[in-house]
């Protein structure tokens, strides 16, 4: 049976040549390969709102981390990260985390809708740059105001700023 639980600095420990070995790939995740363990265990451990451990009888099998995307104004959208021991890939290890996560029974599967596609947007190691997801899904019950999100982009913002200071 895998058990998902808090994870403590001893499993960062042992998931560290799991994080090192995933982004020395440069496939999947845009972090600097030659990121220290330290600098991993910051960015793992430390920085997110929840990590925690997938494992069966002691054996680490994955890990994820729950955090804000964003501090300030975009600090209610999520962001997690996952990832999985080579070991136990193909055992629906990474499917488990993410149900975890979410509570609710991936992806596109989990109601998860691409709202976006950010060209060339990571250097992969064998491919090259890619094309990069921007995937989106409303977790709370109700949404945040009866009327509807009004959408500003940068420009918009400035242009109200410089509205209200008179220019």
């Amino acid at each position: 049976m895998i058990n998902i639980r808090p994870m403590t600095p001893d499993d960062f420990e042992r998931f560290w040549p799991t994080l090192q070995a995933v982004v020395q790939a440069r496939e999947t995740y845009a972090l600097d390969p030659d990121m220290t363990f330290e600098q991993a265990r910051h960015l793992w451990l430390e920085l997110p709102r929840h990590t925690l451990v997938a494992e069966a009888q002691g054996e680490l099998l994955g890990s994820y981390y729950l955090k804000a995307n964003a501090g300030g104004p975009g600090s209610h959208v999520g962001n997690c990260g996952y990832m999985v021991t080579e070991q136990a890939r193909g055992r629906g290890v990474a499917r488990l985390m993410c149900e975890h996560s979410q509570k609710l029974a991936l992806w596109h599967k989990l109601g998860f809708e691409t709202v976006g596609r950010l060209p060339k947007a990571y250097r992969h190691a064998h491919l090259g740059l890619v094309d990069c997801l921007v995937m989106y899904k409303w977790l709370a019950d109700e949404p945040v105001t009866e009327k509807p999100a009004l959408l500003i982009g940068r420009k918009n913002i400035e242009a109200r700023v410089a509205r209200r200071k008179g220019r």
